[in-house]
Parts: C-alpha cells; sequence; structure tokens
C-alpha cells in the first residue's frame, strides 16, 4: 500500500510542474474562455484481486460450520439391474413328417428269378413297436433240378418301459432244393432228390435299462426255442436259456453269466448233447483302459459228458481316444453243433449225420481298431485257435452229390489274420471291405475240406444324384480242397485211411455284382440287379455249380 502512495504523490508532482512550465507571456496575453466544473474530488479505486495479501494470515484459524437439517426415511432399496425374461412367442404346431417305414417289393428276372419282399410296422412310438417281415426268393439254374426257393416269414415286438425293455420274435423259414449235384466223369446220372429244410423259432428277452447310477444293478434274461426238419424225417429241437447279473460298483463290474442249451437231434440215432456253462467275471473300467477277467466253466451232459474250465480274459486299452486302439482276448469254449447249424453252411447235407461237439480250447487274439478321420474305421486283428473235433464237410461214398460230417480226430491248429475297413466320404458314398487269411494244421485229417485259405469281400454304394443310386459287390475266394473216397470208409467214422481217398481241387472263384435304384417319387421305386458278372459256374462245394450271370429287376412302393 505504501509503494502505491509514492506512485500516486508522483503523478501529483508531474502534473504541477506541467501548469508551471507554460509560458506566462501567453498565458498573460490570452484570456480564459473555459469553464471547469468539478462535481467530486478524485478518488482512485483499485480492483478486489489487487487488495490480496501476497502470504495468507496464518493466525487466522476460524472455521466455517454449515448447519444442515436431516429428514430420514425407512424405505427398502430395490434393485432393477435384472434382466427382463422374454416370453415365449407360440408359434403354429408344426405338421409331424409323413412316416415311410412300411414297403413292398416285387421283382423277375432271368434264370426264372422271381422275388417278393415286404415290411410293415406300426409308427412312430418308440416305447412299443411291433412289425413283420415277408421274403420270397427263388432262382432256376441250366442244370437237371438246378432250383432252389426260399421263403422268411417274421413278426416281432418290442416294449420299452420304465425299468426294463421286454422284446420277442417268432420267426419261420422254409427252403426248398434239389441234390443236382453230379460226376461229370460217372457212367450214371441219377434223377436229383427233392429236399425241404424247415425251420420255426420263437424268442423273448428281458433287459434293464442302463443308468448313470455307478453302484447299478443290471440284468438280462432270454429264451430261445426252435424246432427243424427235413423232407427225409429228421428232426431237431433246441431250447436254450440266457441269463446275466452284473453289479456295478464305481470303475468295476461284478458280472455273472449262464447259459443251458438243451437239444435232442433225431434221424436214425436219437442224439442229446446238452450244454450247460456258468461265466463269473470282474470288469475295471477306467481312463480308457476296459479288462474284464474271468473263468468259463462248461458241463456237458446228455450223451456226451465232460467238465471243462476255460480261461475268458479280454483288455481293451485306448491309445488314442477314438483313433487307435489296442485290444486282446485270450477264452476257450465249447461249441454245440446241430443239424440246423449244418445245413445253414451246406444245405445239401446227407441223412444219418453224426452229431458231437466241438471243443474249442483255446483262443488267442489280438489287434487294433479306431478311425483315421471322419468317417473312416478300420479293425485289424491276428488270431490262434486250437480245436478239437472240428467239422468238415467231405462227399458220400454211395452218393457223392450228399456230404457227410466227419470230425477231425485231435486238436486242429489254426492261425488266422482279419482286416476290415469302413469308409463314408458323405451320405452319397460308402465303402466297406473284409479280408480274411486262415492257415489250418489238421491234427489226423490230410487237409481241411473245403476251408479256403483267403477269403475277400467288399461292397460300394454310390448316389449319384438325389434320385439314383449304384451299387457294386466283389466275392473272391482262394482253392479250398475235397476228399473223394476210392473205397467205402468205416463206420463209424474216426481215423482216415488215407489210402482209401484222394484229394481234389475245388477252384477258387471271383463272383462281381452291380445294381441300381431310382426313386420315382416319394412312394415308387425301380430297382435292378446284375449277379456274376463274370458268368463264370465256379463251385463252393465239389458238383455243385452256381448258376451263371442272372439279372432281374422291379419296383417298390413305400406307405
Amino acid at each position: 500500500m505504501r509503494f502505491l502512495k509514492y506512485i500516486y504523490i508522483l503523478l501529483l508532482v508531474a502534473a504541477v510542474s506541467n501548469v508551471a512550465a507554460q509560458d506566462p507571456v501567453k498565458t498573460e496575453e490570452k484570456a480564459v474562455t473555459e469553464e471547469i466544473e468539478v462535481v467530486r474530488p478524485y478518488k482512485p479505486v483499485l480492483a478486489e484481486a489487487v487488495k490480496l495479501r501476497r502470504s495468507p494470515d496464518l493466525n487466522d484459524v476460524k472455521t466455517y460450520k454449515a448447519k444442515f437439517n436431516y429428514s430420514l426415511s425407512d424405505r427398502r432399496l430395490e434393485l432393477n439391474s435384472d434382466i427382463n425374461k422374454l416370453k415365449a412367442q407360440e408359434v403354429a404346431p408344426a405338421r409331424e413328417e409323413e412316416l415311410t417305414n412300411n414297403y413292398v417289393k416285387g421283382a423277375f428276372g432271368t434264370a426264372k428269378t422271381i422275388f417278393g419282399e415286404a415290411y410293415a410296422n406300426i409308427g412312430r412310438d418308440e416305447a412299443l413297436q411291433a412289425g413283420a417281415f415277408f421274403r420270397h426268393f427263388s432262382q432256376s439254374g441250366k442244370l437237371n433240378k438246378q432250383q432252389s426257393d426260399q421263403q422268411t416269414l417274421s413278426a416281432f415286438g418290442r416294449s420299452i418301459t420304465d425299468n426294463n425293455t421286454f422284446s420277442g420274435r417268432v420267426n419261420f423259414q422254409r427252403h426248398g432244393l434239389f441234390f443236382y449235384g453230379f460226376d461229370e466223369n460217372a457212367i450214371v446220372h441219377p434223377e436229383p432228390e427233392k429236399q425241404v429244410l424247415n425251420f420255426f423259432e420263437a424268442e423273448g428277452e428281458v433287459v434293464s435299462k442302463y443308468t448313470e447310477d455307478p453302484d447299478a444293478f443290471s440284468y438280462a434274461a432270454k429264451i430261445n426255442g426252435y424246432v427243424w426238419g427235413d423232407r427225409f424225417n429228421a428232426g431237431e429241437n433246441s431250447v436254450i436259456l440266457n441269463g446275466y447279473l452284473n453289479k456295478r460298483i464305481k470303475s468295476f463290474n461284478l458280472g455273472l453269466a449262464s447259459s443251458v442249451e438243451l437239444g435232442k437231434t433225431k434221424d436214425s440215432l436219437s442224439v442229446g448233447n446238452n450244454i450247460f456253462k456258468l461265466n463269473p467275471h470282474i470288469k475295471l473300467q477306467t481312463n480308457g483302459i476296459v479288462i474284464k477277467a474271468g473263468v468259463n466253466f462248461v458241463q456237458e451232459f446228455g450223451d456226451f459228458s465232460s467238465t471243462r474250465i476255460f480261461p475268458a480274459v479280454t483288455a481293451d486299452f485306448t491309445l488314442i481316444p477314438d483313433y487307435l486302439q489296442i485290444y486282446g482276448e485270450v477264452k476257450g469254449d465249447v461249441d454245440r453243433n446241430s443239424l440246423k447249424h449244418f445245413t445253414d453252411e451246406n444245405p445239401f447235407l446227407n441223412r444219418n449225420i453224426s452229431i458231437k461237439n466241438t471243443i474249442e480250447k483255446l483262443n488267442i487274439s489280438g489287434g487294433i481298431k479306431g478311425t483315421a478321420g471322419p468317417g473312416f474305421g478300420y479293425k485289424a486283428r491276428i488270431y490262434h485257435r486250437q480245436i478239437e473235433d472240428m467239422p468238415l464237410f467231405v462227399n458220400n461214398y454211395y452218393e457223392p452229390n450228399k456230404f457227410d460230417v466227419i470230425y477231425d480226430f485231435g486238436t486242429m491248429k489254426l492261425v488266422g489274420l482279419e482286416g476290415e475297413l469302413s469308409v463314408q466320404i458323405s451320405d452319397a458314398l460308402k465303402w466297406t471291405g473284409k479280408l480274411i487269411f486262415e492257415d489250418y494244421k489238421p491234427a489226423s485229417e490230410s487237409q481241411s475240406w473245403f476251408k479256403p485259405q483267403m477269403r475277400l469281400s467288399s461292397d460300394l454304394s454310390f448316389n449319384i444324384t438325389k434320385e439314383l443310386t449304384m451299387e457294386a459287390s466283389v466275392a473272391v475266394q482262394d482253392d479250398s480242397k475235397a476228399k473223394i473216397y476210392t473205397a467205402a470208409p468205416p463206420r463209424p467214422y474216426f481215423v482216415p485211411v488215407l489210402q482209401n481217398e484222394r484229394v481234389v481241387t475245388v477252384k477258387g472263384f471271383v463272383d462281381l455284382g452291380a445294381g441300381a435304384s431310382y426313386r420315382i417319387n416319394e412312394k415308387f421305386a425301380a430297382f435292378l440287379r446284375v449277379n456274376n458278372l463274370l458268368n463264370s459256374n465256379y463251385n463252393r462245394y465239389l458238383y455243385y455249380q452256381t448258376i451263371g450271370m442272372n439279372i432281374f429287376g422291379g419296383l417298390s412302393y413305400s406307405f
């Protein structure tokens, strides 16, 4: 403030000096003509910022306290941050897709081929299913009485409840044929006899439903019975009971499987070969490892009596999930032979067939399986089997166009290699193939009769368009050996007399097939099939040529 006063004094002094310095002569000579009116004395005004002190006053400690008035209310805090749920909008009910799981087919063609097939199902109810199936197929070749006709009629039902699944079926099969085979070098060719094979079967089963409970208890039971007969009054009946119990304890499974096979074959003699089996086992399944270990107790009773115990061990190791698994098995068993089993393999069977069981003393196998990408699966295994009383077919000495069953007395050894491939690039292309190599070392016989070393089968399906589908198949079989008696064999037959027999070769074959189907509309389709494209008259069994190339086609109707 003192500094500002000095400035004001200096300004006043300068103003007075300026007035005193004017020329006195001129002042006197000139008259004063201006009038000055003084309103108020000059009072300088300073800005508020100039009045501030340079330094704050530290002694000023007085504080200001504002007075507030509070009004509290008791209210609940509501959070409205949740997202409001959308209400589903009702849409019009979708139209159920029309089912076309029923169909009928009919076709005819060369070689007097007649084909008919029908299938019917009750509908879309998954908990209750029932249906029926019928098929007829007949053909005739160029040879005398080279005829065959087969009929199948079956019905099935299945019901799924909350805890169990019940299923059952009945099945009837008929196969009519003639013993048309003959030796071209024989002087006399007898008129072929007719044969008719009839088979009726009934089966019922109950299975507990699967549950995720780690301590679940599961069970299954099945009963199967059949009656078989032929035109020459040979007959056979069988009843098979199977039961299974399993208790799951986390990663372990304690199981017990059992079966009873009761059967009697009646021809010139009546033979009863019954088998009781008991298989207790324990199963471990964890971290890609599945090991099942147990024993197989087998008791034969009836016309044959023996008691045997075999190992029953399987193991499966997952090295790369879904891509590579290694598995192995060691087991043994007793197989019950029957006329039904033999005629399924070779329908040209003679009368008065010897019936006895076959013992698989040891079966060791191991291999790999998995996938190599989407749609590509593979499986390969190698196995070694020791088989006692292996059944083999041989031509009868008196009627060479009929086959007897002999048993390789002793233990036959078999080493085999089996491989399978499955490729499905898309729904339009599917291919499967299977190859089997087997090396038999008979016990007492000189050859394993009618057992080829190599068999190959393959199927291909390709959808060219949505309507047109092409199919192809191939079956390849290596040479096999057959026995021709030069003198009557001993009866009953046990050990072969090598000087009274000779070995002939049944040549292998390649059978190519092709087919096509065209979908006309949602209901109708046309199909065509060509069998034995190479038109080769090969033999599956000695003296029995197959029908050459044959073509048949027809229509199918779905509803």
